[in-house]
């Protein structure tokens, strides 16, 4: 008995289908894309002149499209911000990882943390525009993530290791030292971008780390 071999063509309805899964690709492709121009041209902004005075119009006009290709992306300015903020500390995330992977003592791992974030902090556009609106957190009206925590956490990761490897001073505790130099870090940094564009921000880092870590071979 002959088979039937209706398996053997698929049905318009079918390729139409394939044809759709085929053109999703790029289309998806162009979407993220696009996504990614609007928030870069949103930090572009937000550094630059600050969350109150960046329009959806100013992000459009600096990304080369309509406010309605930004709108399609973003519900508001404040979805753009939360975006931009997270951006940030996943940039910073990027920078420990980057660290992390050198093999560094754990002192000079918290050295070189210090000095790779503050050349992101000169060259990186989503870095600036990050930090402003962390600043401007009150004028946002939206929220955005705790500040500096991971960061925070990743110096005291290497001050445990210091302080196990008996590198740090005695009675130097690694959870206060980390919220200190994180603190003294950014607050440098911003003292830095208003007095000087942060073309000093290395020198400051490394009055920082002369003067905040408290070394065992410092000690007389």
């Amino acid at each position: 008995m002959a088979t039937e071999k209706k398996t053997a063509t698929s049905s318009p309805a079918a390729r139409e289908g394939d044809r759709s899964v085929q053109a999703s690709g790029p289309k998806q492709q162009r979407a993220v894309r696009t996504r990614l121009q609007v928030l870069d041209a949103a930090a572009e902004a937000f550094a630059a002149r600050g969350y109150p005075s960046v329009t959806i119009m100013d992000v459009a006009e600096l990304a080369g499209m309509t406010k309605g290709a930004v709108y399609f992306h973003f519900a508001n300015k404040e979805a753009l911000a939360q975006e931009v903020a997270a951006r940030f500390y996943e940039r910073l995330g990027v920078v420990v990882e980057s660290v992390r992977q050198d093999g560094l003592s754990p002192l000079d791992e918290v050295s070189e943390l210090l000095t790779r974030t503050a050349q992101a902090f000169r060259e990186d556009v989503v870095v600036q525009a990050g930090a402003r609106l962390q600043i401007e957190y009150a004028l946002i009206g939206a929220d955005l993530p705790a500040p500096f925590t991971g960061y925070t956490e990743a110096l005291c990761v290497s001050f445990r290791r210091a302080r196990a490897a008996g590198l740090l001073a005695p009675g130097a505790n690694p959870e206060v030292l980390s919220r200190v130099l994180a603190a003294a870090f950014f607050g440098a940094q911003h003292i830095s971008w208003i007095q000087r564009g942060r073309a000093d921000l290395g020198v400051r880092v490394q009055e920082l780390l002369s003067t905040l870590i408290p070394r065992v071979e410092a000690l007389p």
